[in-house]
């Protein structure tokens, strides 16, 4: 590539990326539906240049850092087939840049060429784009080179080098740059644990169904809890439905308990029931959804 002698010392001297591990963002650029949420970067490096007649540079080169407190967030796809970087620059630029393996495959060092604009590159297509400031390419067509890549889990981008070089409506003059990426170890996911107690009352004056148990989680977080009750008494369906809420920390079981009403006018009465059971929380990392279900009988006695 060809950027200018500042732009390779600053791109190499501050070659390392590290994810911070607490963005609670939308999803950002043009990845596919099961892309994860960016993760804001600390530390590291992008440049670019163009030459005279690239629309998207403008012919001028461009280099970023988060130690001149430019912001730049990173995610992948959890297929691990496109990488999205986004740059806020402390001046007002804002570009972002898209790098894809060919559809079904994933993103792994080597030598991408035929590339076309992300996310509309064809089957057998490279994907790439380089955008920002009110500029981007209708069609493009370009090459990257992967030197490093490694993922973590839902998304998370745990190195990346990468060089780039892209045409604009199939002009002659071109953009290249390069992004390099190296961050710690991903955090774990969230991991859930649901209890429900195999006893519960049944009370004689609403006909309500009292239920309990517990939750457990590896990161601090709220569990929702709900779930529907069945039974069957003397050729009577009787179904009702409940909910809780538990601020679980990680370390011993945190207790829940909650009411369900039958939703006709059969009460809930003295014997067993099916109860199905489901917790839910948010990883606070990777902003996903975590569940876990049970389904077991429980005996009421009356209250």
């Amino acid at each position: 590539m060809s950027l200018s002698t500042h732009t390779r010392v600053l791109a190499r001297t501050t070659a390392v990326l590290v994810l911070a591990l607490g963005m609670a963002t939308g999803t950002t650029g043009l990845l596919s539906a099961s892309q994860a949420h960016a993760l804001p970067v600390t530390q590291g490096s992008f440049a670019f240049g163009g030459d005279e007649g690239d629309y998207i540079s403008g012919g001028r080169s461009y280099a970023y850092a988060t130690a001149s407190q430019d912001r730049m967030d990173v995610s992948a796809d959890d297929a691990g087939n496109a990488v999205h970087l986004q740059l806020n620059g402390a001046n007002g630029d804002w570009w972002s840049l898209d790098l894809a393996a060919p559809s079904g495959r994933v993103l792994a060092p080597g030598v991408y060429t035929g590339a076309t604009r992300h996310p509309f590159n064809g089957p057998n297509e490279p994907g790439l784009d380089l955008s920002g400031n009110g500029r981007g390419c209708n069609t493009l067509t370009g090459e990257f080179t992967v030197a490093d890549v490694e993922f973590g889990p839902q998304g998370y981008v745990r190195k990346l080098d990468a060089t780039f070089e892209q045409h604009c409506e199939g002009g002659v003059a071109a953009a290249r740059g390069e992004v390099h990426i190296d961050n710690p170890a991903p955090p774990a996911p969230l991991d859930l644990g649901l209890a429900v107690a195999l006893d519960g009352t049944a009370s004689a004056l609403n006909g309500k169904a009292a239920l309990h148990g517990t939750v457990s989680c590896t990161k601090p977080v709220r569990v929702d809890v709900a779930g529907d009750v069945t039974q069957v008494k003397r050729q009577k369906l009787i179904r009702g439905s409940f909910t809780a809420s538990v601020a679980c920390t990680p370390g011993a079981p945190r207790a829940w308990s909650a009411t369900a009403v039958p939703t006709g006018d059969t009460p809930f009465q003295r014997g067993d029931v099916e109860v199905e059971a489901r917790a839910a929380a948010t990883d606070p990392d990777y902003d996903r959804t975590v569940t876990a279900a049970e389904t077991v009988a429980v005996h009421l006695k009356r209250a």
